[in-house]
């Protein structure tokens, strides 16, 4: 199966926020390929990625987790919204 740009972004959509790897399990592509569709998604103004550990960390509770204290890796995608 091939992984579209499409796919990426209503996959995205569908969940309103995605962790990078998840994202690569259910449109079934490598990280690399997946990433770099994110960064076009993101120039072309569709997606955006959430940096800020606290909105950032799925369950909304990074500060009291352990892998906080690791610099946690996690990469969290959403939909971006027009202002």
């Amino acid at each position: 199966m091939m992984t579209t740009l499409l796919q990426v972004r209503d996959t995205v959509a569908l969940h309103g926020r995605i962790e990078l790897q998840r994202l690569c399990r259910e449109v079934g592509g490598t990280p690399a390929l997946v990433r770099a569709m994110l960064e076009r998604l993101e120039h072309m103004g569709c997606v955006e990625k959430v940096d800020d550990m606290d909105s950032g960390c799925l369950s909304g509770s990074c500060k009291g987790c352990p892998e906080a204290q690791k610099k946690c890796e996690t990469v969290v995608y959403r939909i971006r919204t027009l202002h």
